[in-house]
């Protein structure tokens, strides 16, 4: 780090002790769900399963709704051949299905179909990585220190996913989950990378100019999933095919690396913020639309989510797959109309119905056209003058090149809020968006507090500023009332270790 800026964050044993103390407290009362909650049957099944196999409750919670929205599809399987709530894979190179039934004693059969039985075979699966990594029971009363469990969980083909698919679990956590009569509260968790925290951050920004559209990701898949070729030169490129993954970002990003998948397409995204992974170049075939015809002549563009299931589809995937979309028509010259950008269900002899009937193809066109009315939304920086507040306690810096802007603000945290303030004035009461900017860096906040004055009180998300920088990132749409005010606030009250970041905001009405 360079010298304006402190060394890696030291304390008092004494003052972080009373801290952790503190904090700790009233997590205990935050972390427990409501009663009401507790006397559904989802809650109480994840309760249940997190007591019978000594696993964290909100961790599973996290790990559920990553994989599929704590929803158990009535036992039809994932595209990669995954089951029920908890994604209990069964497929020719894994098998957590028929390791769930062994450990549990419940046949496949009931794992498959039973929305509890699936979360107590999920426990079951998630204890026996933690057991395999020698985790005693100390380790275990901390969710943090469960982070390679969760990411062996994930099934992923190379170390770089793992901690793609470990950080979306661990994101949750500190953002919350309420889905299904089950909540889990924010909460400060510090992740423990362990071997994890050198793989390649597939949440940053590219570090070589590796994908065709800028703002993506590059993943290769596996060169038996797709067809090289050289187009234009070969075949010409008029279509966009637009499909649903049946199943989650990470784990799709994964099944397209895997050989025995035979299939793939150019992009995935992502619902909760729009990301973009790439997957195999413009230029060559991927095997996506089940007609070689369309294969040669298109781009497969898939999207996080179930077909099923319309909380998949946010505003932000919609927006980012449009941006992506109007991208690929400007190269290749494809007209932006719905006989040049179709669902997968509209190729000839398809047999896939996605996108399904909660794709909202009126919305999607007209971001990918632009003509629908332009959404209301402000990006704050910490050198935006008179919307930006901080106290003397926070210094400046130009170190990452991952900055919105030309440097950003950092503090040490402390047991006291004095927090940094952006400020906006909201146009109409209503919902917004909130979407945060951070530098990342091993020496920066496991578990950043930001708070949202929201129409109902302020309500506070965490997130770890040690990945994922250089980027916007979604914590979530809130509820605001009109007028001008402190809208967005980086805390320093945290047990989270390392320099907390305070760069930029960006508030849209969704």
């Amino acid at each position: 780090m360079p010298p304006n800026e402190e060394p890696a964050m030291t304390f008092a044993r004494t003052r972080l002790a009373a801290l952790v103390v503190t904090l700790a407290a009233l997590l205990v009362v935050a972390g427990q769900p409501a009663v009401a909650e507790r006397a559904t049957p989802l809650s109480a099944a994840f309760d249940r399963a997190a007591a019978e196999h000594g696993v964290p409750r909100d961790l599973l919670v996290a790990l559920a709704h990553a994989e599929t929205h704590l929803d158990g599809h009535a036992g039809e399987p994932s595209a990669s051949g995954g089951y029920g709530v908890m994604h209990l894979v069964s497929n020719p190179t894994t098998h957590a299905l028929e390791k769930a039934a062994e450990l549990t004693g419940l046949p496949v059969e009931r794992l498959r179909a039973d929305d509890a039985s699936n979360i107590l075979g999920g426990a079951a699966v998630l204890r026996a990585h933690a057991d395999e990594l020698g985790l005693d029971e100390a380790a275990r009363k901390d969710a943090g220190r469960w982070y390679q469990a969760v990411a062996r969980y994930g099934n992923a083909s190379s170390p770089e996913l793992a901690r793609l698919y470990a950080d979306a679990v661990y994101e949750l956590l500190g953002l919350g989950v309420k889905a299904r009569g089950v909540t889990v509260e924010p909460q400060e968790i510090t992740a423990d990378r362990g071997e994890l925290a050198k793989a390649r951050d597939l949440n940053a920004p590219a570090e070589v100019a590796g994908p065709d559209y800028p703002d993506a990701a590059w993943v290769a898949a596996h060169s038996g999933n797709y067809t090289a070729s050289s187009r234009e030169s070969t075949y010409a490129v008029d279509r966009v095919i637009i499909h649903v993954t049946q199943g989650s970002y990470a784990g799709t990003i994964s099944w397209f690396q895997n050989p025995n998948a035979k299939v793939s397409a150019h992009y995935v995204v992502k619902s909760s913020n729009g990301a973009v992974t790439q997957m195999v170049r413009d230029k060559d075939i991927a095997w996506h639309a089940g007609n070689w015809n369309y294969n040669t002549r298109s781009i497969g563009i898939e999207h996080e989510g179930w077909v099923s299931d319309p909380s998949w589809f946010t505003d932000a995937m919609y927006r980012s797959s449009a941006a992506l979309t109007r991208h690929i028509c400007d190269k290749y010259g494809i007209p932006k109309d719905r006989a040049h950008i179709i669902g997968h269900n509209q190729v000839p002899g398809a047999t896939h119905t996605d996108p399904g009937p909660h794709w909202n193809w009126t919305t999607y066109m007209n971001y990918v056209t632009g003509g629908g009315a332009t959404p209301w939304s402000v990006t704050v920086d910490n050198a935006t003058s008179g919307q930006f507040t901080a106290s003397a306690n926070w210094g400046t810096s130009s170190f990452s090149t991952d900055r919105h802007g030309a440097d950003y603000r950092f503090a040490g945290p402390v047991a006291a809020s004095d927090p940094a303030w952006f400020s906006a004035n909201i146009p109409s009461a209503g919902t917004y968006r909130v979407e945060v900017w951070h530098p990342a860096d091993p020496g920066y906040n496991s578990s950043a507090p930001y708070i949202v004055a929201t129409s109902s009180g302020n309500q506070t998300v965490y997130v770890d500023q040690r990945s994922g920088g250089g980027a916007w990132r979604a914590i979530g749409t809130f509820s605001l009332s009109a007028g001008a005010r402190n809208v967005v606030g980086v805390s320093r009250w945290t047990s989270g270790t390392g320099h907390v970041i305070a760069d930029a905001v960006r508030i849209s009405r969704v």
